[in-house]
C-alpha cells in the first residue's frame, strides 16, 4: 500500500456556480441543492440586498436598468422571494380572499376576472374559496382566510354569521347583498332588473308571467319583489305565480317542469339567473314546448352562456367585470384607510333581448 492510499483526500475549496454554493456529498449521500438567496441575486446583479428587496416588492423607486438587472439575475438563479418572511417584515401578506357562493356559475367567474385584474395592478394576489350556498362552508372559508392573515376579504353573494367578526379583523367588501352594515357593498339594482324583464314580456303581450325564485338570499328576495311590483303595476296581480327553486340549472329545470305542467301554464318565465334559465329551456324542450313560440324565457346576469348562439337567451345584464373592479377599488381604499365611512355602490342593469322571448302565443282556433 502506498503512503497515500487509504488516507482522506484534502478538503477541496468549496465550489460556486452562478454565485450559489454547490452541495458537497458524503459517502453515498447527495445533499439537496441550496436555494438561491437574496444575497446571491445581489452579487450576480452587482447591487445591494436592499435594492433587490425593493425590486421584489415592486417599488417604483428603482431605475429600469437596475430593475431589469435584478430580475434577470433572479431568473438565471431561479430565485423566488420568501413570501412568509416578507409578510413578517411588512406586517401584511398582500393576499386577498374572495369567497363566492358557487364556482359553477359563470357570473362569479366573470366577476372574479375584473376583481383579479384590479387587485393585480395594486400588487395584490387573490385566493378563491366557495361557500356552496351553505352557511357552514361559508364560515369555514372565512376562518381559513383569516388564519392565512389575508389583507382583506371579498364576499360574493355570501354573508356568513361570522361576517361581523371578520370585518373587525380585516377590510371586507360584500357583493350582491344589501342587508349588512359597517362594510362596503357592491350591489345590482335587482328590483329594477326584474322590472325590466316583466316590462319586456308585457310589451310582447304576455300576462301569465311566472317567476322562479332563487336560493335564499337578499338577491333572490329583491328580484322576486321587483317581479311582483312590476306585475301589480301592470294590473296583473292575479297572474303572479312564484315557484321556489335555487340558483342552479337543475333547480331551474325542476321548477320550470312544475310551472309548465300546470293546467293553466304560464306563457313566460322570468328566471333569477342564466343557469336557472337554461334549466327552464331544457324543461320546455322536454315537454315539447318550443321557445319562444309557446313559452318565452328571460334570464338574469347576461353571462357568456346567454350569448351562445344556440341558446341566445334574453337576459338582464349586470356588468360583472365592472363590479369586480369596483369591489377591488373599495377594498384597496379600505385597506389604506380603515376608518373611512362604509359605502354602497349600486350598479344599474339593462335588458339584452335575444331569441328566447317573443309575442304571446295565440290560441289555436277550434
Amino acid at each position: 500500500m502506498s503512503a497515500g492510499e487509504g488516507s482522506s483526500p484534502p478538503r477541496e475549496r468549496e465550489k460556486r456556480e452562478n454565485g450559489v454554493p454547490l452541495p458537497r456529498s458524503g459517502e453515498g449521500r447527495t445533499l439537496p441543492v441550496p436555494k438561491p438567496t437574496i444575497r446571491n441575486v445581489a452579487e450576480r446583479a452587482g447591487v445591494s440586498k436592499s435594492l433587490v428587496s425593493l425590486v421584489m416588492r415592486g417599488s417604483p423607486h428603482v431605475s429600469e436598468r437596475r430593475r431589469q438587472a435584478v430580475l434577470q439575475a433572479a431568473r438565471e438563479l431561479g430565485y423566488r422571494p420568501n413570501a412568509v418572511a416578507r409578510s413578517l417584515v411588512e406586517g401584511r401578506t398582500r393576499l386577498i380572499g374572495a369567497i363566492v357562493a358557487d364556482l359553477h356559475n359563470p357570473f362569479f367567474a366573470e366577476f372574479l376576472d375584473g376583481l383579479q385584474e384590479t387587485l393585480h395592478g395594486e400588487g395584490l394576489r387573490m385566493l378563491v374559496g366557495s361557500g356552496r350556498w351553505d352557511p357552514l362552508f361559508e364560515a369555514e372559508a372565512v376562518e381559513a382566510f383569516l388564519e392565512m392573515r389575508v389583507d382583506g376579504l371579498v364576499l360574493l353573494s355570501v354573508v356568513p354569521d361570522s361576517l361581523k367578526e371578520a370585518a373587525a379583523s380585516v377590510p371586507v367588501v360584500v357583493v350582491g347583498e344589501r342587508d349588512v352594515v359597517g362594510v362596503d357593498i357592491v350591489v345590482d339594482d335587482d328590483e329594477l332588473g326584474a322590472s325590466l324583464a316583466v316590462d319586456h314580456l308585457v310589451e310582447l303581450g304576455h300576462r301569465r308571467i311566472a317567476h322562479i325564485e332563487g336560493a335564499r338570499s337578499t338577491t333572490a328576495r329583491y328580484r322576486r319583489a321587483g317581479y311582483e311590483k312590476a306585475m301589480r303595476r301592470h294590473g296583473l296581480t292575479d297572474e303572479i305565480v312564484v315557484e321556489m327553486g335555487d340558483f342552479t340549472e337543475e333547480g331551474g329545470y325542476r321548477a320550470a317542469r312544475t310551472l309548465l305542467s300546470l293546467e293553466r301554464r304560464p306563457t313566460a318565465i322570468f328566471a333569477p339567473n342564466d343557469l336557472v334559465a337554461t334549466g327552464a329551456l331544457s324543461a320546455a324542450d322536454e315537454l315539447g314546448l318550443p321557445v319562444p313560440e309557446q313559452v318565452s324565457i328571460v334570464g338574469y346576469d347576461n353571462t357568456h352562456l346567454a350569448a351562445i348562439r344556440h341558446i341566445s337567451l334574453t337576459s338582464v345584464d349586470q356588468p360583472r367585470r365592472d363590479m369586480g373592479r369596483v369591489a377591488a377599488e373599495l377594498l384597496t381604499a379600505r385597506i389604506d384607510d380603515p376608518g373611512r365611512v362604509a359605502r354602497q355602490n349600486l350598479v344599474v342593469p339593462h335588458l339584452v333581448v335575444r331569441s328566447t322571448t317573443g309575442p304571446v302565443p295565440q290560441p289555436v282556433a277550434p
